[in-house]
């Protein structure tokens, strides 16, 4: 019992982790008033590039942030059509959301000989405490997570006390609050809502490649299905704060660890119900808490400096 409750903890850490990284993604964008629905696409072409440079290289480290460094410039188109040009958010994004997979499989068809996928990694990355603990035991499926899951945690500690403790988490925060006011102290909008969404895409970068060499071994079309969506339920639902995303974050790795639990045991539940639960679990969450959800007053609001 013991066991397999550590099971369940130490798998939902692993699954929650790219999460965590898209969700915070979310976060540091739309606090400076710019929306980002486009991080299924970044943990796409995050997850491409860092399975490709993983395998090329033989350093998953390498990999790991080519992966943050690939979506980041994707997340720099973004920030051209939002910030720049004054374009419509959510439109931005969802192209994103196109083009992230879409350059991911015609990348891979290119340096994987027409295929789809790329060729598993030799080198994955490394476990935080190997060996530390008796095999299988509670600590050990508890403590013994990948260095990514562990970063990624970090993560969010970093970026609550930015935010919430430093002058330049005090900008962030006035830039997605209140632009005009903002600008009229001398800070500069349209430099710290740029930071802010490249940032945002080289964190969903970092899922993406956390999942493509951490928790699988490669990239696939149907790696990412759907996590970046629910990152974003998980931002909403954490209220747009560090703390809050990863709280829901660690919520719906719970879920699919609990599909991965429930699927190992000798209780007759169909697979296909049980592979719905953490999207049925975002359709609730989304259903029941985004109409008391406050998001950044300017989010969403472009600002052209008078």
């Amino acid at each position: 019992m013991i066991g397999s409750l550590g099971f369940v903890l130490g798998t939902t850490l692993m699954y929650a982790t790219p999460l965590i990284y898209a969700s915070l993604g979310g976060v540091i964008s739309e606090r400076s008033g710019v929306i980002n629905i486009g991080l299924e696409g970044l943990l796409a072409f995050g997850a491409f590039a860092g399975a490709t440079v993983g395998y090329y290289t033989g350093n998953p480290w390498l990999g790991f942030i080519a992966g943050g460094v690939g979506s980041g410039l994707i997340g720099l188109i973004h920030a051209i059509s939002s910030v720049t040009f004054h374009g419509d958010q959510v439109v931005s994004g969802i192209a994103i959301n196109f083009i992230g997979p879409g350059l991911a499989i015609f990348l891979s068809r290119k340096f994987f000989s027409g295929a789809a996928m790329t060729i598993p990694v030799e080198y994955k990355i490394p476990k935080f405490l190997p060996g530390v603990f008796p095999k299988y035991s509670f600590l050990d499926n508890l403590l013994n997570q990948d260095w990514t899951t562990v970063i990624a945690i970090l993560c969010a500690v970093v970026m609550w006390f930015i935010l919430y403790k430093t002058v330049l988490g005090l900008r962030i925060l006035s830039v997605g609050e209140n632009p005009e006011a903002a600008d009229t102290l001398g800070i500069s909008v349209r430099k710290i809502r740029y930071s802010c969404v490249i940032m945002s895409g080289v964190l969903a970068g970092l899922g993406g490649a956390s999942m493509s060499l951490a928790v699988a071994s490669n990239f696939f079309p149907t790696l990412i299905s759907g996590h970046g969506f629910i990152a974003l339920a998980a931002m909403i639902f954490g209220q747009w704060k560090p703390h809050g995303a990863l709280g829901a974050c660690l919520i719906f790795g719970l879920a699919q660890a609990l599909v991965i639990f429930l699927g190992s045991t000798s209780i007759s539940i169909s697979s296909e119900l049980l592979s719905m639960m953490p999207y049925i679990l975002t359709l609730v969450i989304l259903l029941g808490f985004v109409s008391s959800a406050n998001a950044p007053a300017a989010d969403g609001q472009p600002y052209e400096k008078e």
